[in-house]
């Protein structure tokens, strides 16, 4: 891998790992059109450490509360989430990883995003005009909102379905506000990335990846991922606060059709 293509790999994790157009559908399709075949899952889990580690620099003091109150309902929260992933992830960990290797579902995972980020946008409009409104801070139902968001985390660890995109859209469909759903939807990436790094070192092989002419290359898809991941979170944070995050639809629809002909 060269560090150009190292670089937009990097680039490309950090700026769609945040946005809700899925970094392991863009990350599955340039692997396609770069022809990398070796680790390509690793990879992906590589980088997404890199973007953890911008979300821990943006959303320090949050973790850090955290970690001093372990058992806070945010925090119980983010155990309830986290639970439906890890089940879902386990149950379909042969298709994931047939998905990043063959990338069949590619286009329409982008188009099911996509379809997501519409009907998230037309509901909240029907319920702005109906006088509903989202709460003014923290879950209105911390089970039933954990866990719809926890589903839809573990159903977008396929590439192309958005993980942002899809634990936003699930919490704002639950009820919940839109500015604190979305650092809930961050905060939740981190068990489930630490997770994933934890099975690639035990049952990964890093021989392809780990030779000495990758290392360099390595290093510059992890810096580019962090620095821009972290420009990111900030812009998606503004994004969803605002509710403009449904024009990334049309843009989900015209990269599908580009994976229709790349896949």
């Amino acid at each position: 891998m060269s560090i150009w293509v190292a670089l937009i790999l990097g680039a490309v994790q950090g700026l769609t790992e945040f946005l809700p157009v899925s970094s392991s559908g863009h990350l599955t399709l340039l692997n396609k059109i770069f022809g990398i075949e070796e680790n390509t899952l690793l990879l992906a889990v590589l980088l997404h450490l890199a973007t953890l580690f911008a979300v821990i620099f943006v959303l320090r003091k949050e973790i850090w509360e955290l970690i001093r109150h372990p058992f806070s309902r945010e925090a119980v929260n983010l155990y309830i989430a986290t639970v439906p992933t890890v089940v879902i992830v386990l149950l379909t960990k042969g298709l994931l990883e047939d998905s990043f290797t063959s990338a069949k579902l590619l286009p329409y995972c982008f188009l099911i995003t996509a379809a997501l980020l519409l009907v998230t946008h037309f509901v909240g409009k029907r319920n702005q005009t109906n006088g509903l409104c989202y709460p003014k801070e923290g879950f209105r139902n911390n089970t039933q909102s954990s866990l719809i968001m926890g589903i839809a985390q573990g159903i977008a660890v396929f590439p192309g379905i958005s993980r942002s995109g899809s634990t936003i859209c699930a919490g704002l469909l639950a009820g919940e506000q839109r500015g604190r759903v979305a650092k809930f939807s961050f905060l939740m990436s981190i068990p489930i990335i630490l997770a994933s790094m934890l099975w690639e070192i035990v049952s990964g092989d890093f021989g392809q990846i780990a030779t000495s002419e990758m290392v360099l290359p390595i290093i510059v898809s992890f810096l580019a991922a962090f620095i821009i991941g972290i420009l990111s979170i900030k812009l998606m944070l503004k994004v969803v606060e605002k509710a403009k995050y449904y024009w990334f639809s049309i843009y989900l629809v015209e990269i599908a059709i580009l994976s229709f002909f790349v896949v």
